[in-house]
């Protein structure tokens, strides 16, 4: 009996060794397989934190890259004029910037001309170097300070009206941009802010006209930040705004320096065989004045701004004459209707100049349609009054398409 149960319990042992030997085998090789995927997994993972590491040197916090911008396209009928369809502008902002130490910044105006060639153009590059919280310095070409349509409103987005208003363009009233340095910030004067801009740059340049080649009156003004002072003399001005509660911003220009004549728009003078240039002339005074404010109340806004330009005289040089002024002035009434994407306009504007082609008194109106707040479609009409025949005196219908990002 003893004999037949140790002979089963050998026989059950050695059955079960011989179950149990595959199973070992096979776990042995099943703990290699293993050992050998998580050896694999341990390599992709430190090459995946290598590479996470690179990518957070190159996208390190101390240094942003950002790209904004705007673009618009439409479509101009003018009066005793055939209808065209345009680009009106690509302009891409460029920001880069190092901590809140120093940012350069820049806008190209990429745009179409009636030719179809592409213009290229640099409307600002600037290197902002952030002095304290209340000062910024502004080196480079930047836009004029002076007023607030040019440096705050004149992107298509932005801008209610599918046009610039008159004498705040090219040998307008008001000045486009210089090319210098400023100074800028904000502090408080009681419980009120304030906006500020000092700036020193480059003189504009003056353009003359003759009718006879020895008589001569200045036609324009051109202070678009040239990147050569003719004369040597430089312009200095600012603006300083009060916002005397948050609806609320009023505020004030002025600039004084020297500006030249560079420029003669007549091909009988005896210059015009050599070239248009002119060089050598006198400086003559050049002074600016201006005003402007706006005002917020829920979906209405009502803005206006005043630019005034003088230059003196000259008695001495080819282009010798007596001194000009350039004036004009807009108020600008917008209304967005209460819960709906649509927004009507109104602007007026009064410019004179010493030309009288360009003389002009308009009234735009129109309406808007916003799809999002920085995608507009626009259609205007400008009723404009200037000297009979004139481009100044025509009829515009415009329709424009915005967006900016």
């Amino acid at each position: 009996m003893k004999y037949s149960c140790y002979s089963f319990r050998r026989k059950a042992l050695v059955a079960g060794l011989s179950l149990a030997l595959p199973m070992v085998v096979s776990a042995a090789q099943t703990n290699e397989e293993i050992q050998k995927e998580l050896d694999a997994l341990q390599n992709q993972v430190n090459a995946l934190s290598s590479e996470v590491q690179q990518a957070t040197e190159w996208k390190n916090p101390n240094t942003l890259v950002h790209l904004a911008g705007y673009a618009s396209v439409g479509y101009v009928d003018q009066e005793n004029e055939d209808g065209s369809f345009n680009v009106g502008n690509f302009s891409p902002i460029f920001h880069f910037q190092y901590r809140d130490l120093v940012m350069m910044e820049s806008e190209l105006e990429i745009g179409v001309t009636d030719d179809g060639e592409t213009e290229v153009e640099m409307e600002y590059m600037t290197i902002d170097w952030f002095m304290t919280d209340y000062a910024t310095l502004v080196v480079g070409k930047f836009l004029s300070p002076l007023g607030n349509f040019r440096q705050n409103l004149h992107p298509s987005w932005i801008n209610k009206l599918p046009s610039a208003p008159p004498g705040f363009g090219h040998d307008g009233a008001a000045a486009v941009s210089d090319l210098g340095f400023q100074v800028r910030g904000g502090f408080h004067i009681g419980g009120m802010k304030t906006n500020y801009a000092v700036y020193v740059s480059n003189g504009p340049e003056l353009n003359a006209g003759t009718e006879d080649g020895i008589e001569y009156e200045l036609d324009g003004v051109a202070a678009e930040g040239f990147g050569a002072d003719r004369d040597g003399k430089k312009v200095v001005g600012g603006r300083i705004g009060f916002l005397p509660m948050p609806s609320l911003e009023i505020g004030l220009s002025a600039a004084s320096g020297k500006a030249t004549v560079s420029f003669v728009e007549n091909e009988s003078n005896p210059l015009a065989g050599v070239a248009d240039e002119i060089s050598g002339e006198t400086a003559r005074d050049y002074d600016v004045l201006g005003a402007d404010f706006v005002w917020f109340n829920g979906g209405m806004s009502l803005r206006g701004e005043y630019v005034k330009t003088d230059v003196g005289s000259a008695t001495t040089g080819i282009t010798a004459s007596g001194g000009a002024s350039w004036e004009t002035w807009y108020t600008q009434f917008a209304y967005r209707l209460p819960n709906t994407k649509y927004e009507g306009v109104i602007r007026y504007t009064d410019f004179a100049s010493p030309n009288p082609l360009v003389d002009q008194k308009q009234t735009a109106l129109g309406a808007n349609y916003l799809f999002t707040s920085n995608f507009i479609a626009k259609l205007a009409y400008e009723f404009n009054d200037g000297d009979a025949g004139a481009n100044s005196n025509a009829d515009r219908l415009m329709v424009q398409l915005a967006y900016g990002f």
